[in-house]
């Protein structure tokens, strides 16, 4: 994993507490805040160079692995575009292995508070349901989203959680578990 100077530290604090907190009261991520974040990422590993942060071209495969990931997942209507474009912007900023480091912890902690949400609403045997449902629409390559307004973020119609929020989590867990990785 590639340590993190201070600067991108602040960049990535910044743009995921800001994004989290927009997305818990708007359940949207604005693009004012995503494209600066993309461009400081891809500006300052640019200067700060491959010595000091995981340089340009990491940066660059870290945007482009995160969207390369994301961007199936709004085609098929289980995230919104600003979760796309949050997760492109923090691949520019940590450059790719760092941001699989924060996938896997966002993963983690967005399915321990789904989890949560869902027995706090009694709906855990309806999520199975729907999850195999899902699993069964992908394996045949139908959008799930076009079965039952349910399956779209974007309707209203289902069970969301702000996902911006818990890539902020999982971000703050990366940058406090800094030690691990050399930082």
């Amino acid at each position: 994993m590639t340590a993190l100077p201070l600067l991108l530290k602040l960049v990535l604090a910044l743009l995921v507490v800001t994004a989290g907190v927009y997305d818990v009261l708007w359940r949207r991520i604005p693009n004012w805040l995503v494209l600066p974040g993309f461009l400081l990422g891809l500006g300052l590993n640019a200067l700060l160079g491959a010595d000091y942060a995981p340089g340009l071209k990491q940066a660059g495969l870290g945007a482009a692995l995160a969207f390369l990931i994301y961007f199936p997942l709004y085609l098929l209507g289980g995230m919104g575009a600003g979760d796309v474009k949050l997760m492109t912007a923090i691949g520019a900023i940590v450059g790719w292995k760092n941001w699989l480091i924060i996938f896997i912890f966002s993963g983690i902690l967005g399915g321990v508070i789904a989890l949560a949400i869902v027995l706090s609403k009694g709906r855990l045997r309806q999520t199975f349901w729907n999850l195999g449902f899902i699993l069964w629409e992908i394996a045949h390559l139908r959008s799930p989203r076009r079965a039952s307004a349910e399956f779209d973020v974007s309707s209203g119609k289902g069970m969301t959680m702000p996902h911006g929020a818990v890539v902020a989590l999982g971000c703050l867990f990366f940058l406090g578990g800094g030690f691990l990785i050399g930082a």
